[in-house]
């Protein structure tokens, strides 16, 4: 009976384990399909998918990817042939074939420069102004079979953190690529090439890499809010803290470089000392170093340091009632307030406070 038992056990055994192993072979032969699977229905994408997707398609004929050779090139008759091009993104500014991008995309590009459209045709164009205190620059088309449309132009005063941020560019070459995000801050201030500084600057975390320079950041209907132009990354690529010129500074900017060329510098004439100095020193405010020969500040009556005691004389401590705190702040009230227009400086003179009406002029770049 006991082997009985144990014989009808291992002929089971036997069964189960033949089983475990054709069981994959009897799964393929039963179950494998050799013809297509059936598609599943979706149903309709979800409105917030729609939206993105009639903004990308809105906007995107307006972006169109920048390539400037620099100096002694070997030319653009081929922009992927590469060769040390400098490559960014731009949009479409006006009807008349003007593109805005980043100043430091054309930056020392002595040799032609040529623009890639939504389209794919590939156009030469030239530089019609810069402003480097703005990392902005203005090219024109030359003769395109399809024009593309401007951008529709929005406002960075009302701006709120949280609120989408969508930014279309070329990082590392890639065409048309759409990235999304959010306002993270705003009213950051970052530093130019020329030692200025440009100030309410959006912060977003919509990817920004290599190649998206000087493209666009929008608003989720698809209006410009800002030019994007740097990131704070310890690799190169994104980490999600892109840095944006607000569009309210653009909209300033570009009509004059288009007109003028350039953009005019408002300043009164004075040489300003170190932050780090007058830091040290405990002062809060720009202090007047010396004022140029002929400047508004000479006009006015403005004291710098005495040469001969190293005493200081005046300290800027505000503008037209706004606090200045730094050299920046200073900028930043004389640009808003604009040339041929007056000021009132206030400033810290012998432990008193003194307010002196000062002219802005277009002191150039040589002067602050």
């Amino acid at each position: 009976m006991r082997d009985r038992f144990t014989r009808m056990a291992l002929v089971l055994a036997l069964v189960l384990l033949a089983a475990f192993v054709a069981e994959p072979y009897v799964a393929r032969y039963l179950y494998s399909s050799g013809t297509p699977r059936t598609v599943e229905a979706r149903g309709d994408l979800a409105q917030a998918e729609k939206a993105t997707i009639d903004l990308f398609q809105r906007v995107s004929p307006s972006v169109v990817h920048v390539f400037a050779q620099p100096a002694g090139g070997r030319g653009l008759t081929d922009p992927e042939e590469g060769g040390g091009v400098q490559t960014g993104t731009g949009f479409v500014w006006d009807e008349a074939g003007h593109v805005v991008t980043n100043n430091h995309v054309v930056q020392g590009a002595g040799g032609p420069i040529a623009v890639r459209l939504a389209s794919g045709e590939t156009v030469p164009a030239r530089v019609v102004g810069t402003a480097p205190n703005y990392d902005l620059a203005v090219l024109r088309l030359g003769r395109t079979r399809s024009p593309p449309p401007p951008i529709a132009i929005g406002t960075s005063h009302d701006l709120k953190v949280g609120q989408p941020a969508y930014a279309i560019g070329n990082p590392f070459g890639l065409d048309q690529t759409l990235t999304t995000g959010v306002v993270s801050a705003l009213q950051r201030r970052l530093p130019t090439s020329e030692g200025r500084e440009i100030a309410d600057v959006i912060q977003t975390d919509a990817a920004i890499n290599p190649g998206n320079s000087g493209g666009p950041l929008l608003d989720s209907a698809g209006r410009l809010i800002g030019v994007n132009t740097a990131i704070f990354s310890p690799s190169g690529a994104s980490a999600g803290i892109g840095f944006s010129i607000p569009v309210d500074v653009v909209n300033r900017v570009v009509p004059q470089l288009v007109a003028n060329g350039r953009m005019p510098t408002p300043g009164i004439g004075v040489i300003a000392a170190q932050e780090a100095a007058a830091a040290r020193l405990g002062i809060e405010g720009v202090v007047v170093v010396r004022t140029l020969p002929g400047s508004p500040a000479q006009r006015a009556g403005l004291r710098g340091v005495d040469p001969q005691t190293g005493q200081i004389g005046d300290i800027i401590v505000g503008v037209n009632g706004k606090p200045v705190r730094r050299l920046s702040d200073l900028i930043q009230a004389l640009e808003q307030t604009g040339v041929g227009q007056s000021v009132e400086i206030a400033v810290e003179r012998q432990g008193r406070t003194v307010n002196v009406p000062v002219n802005v002029a277009d002191t150039g770049r040589a002067l602050q």
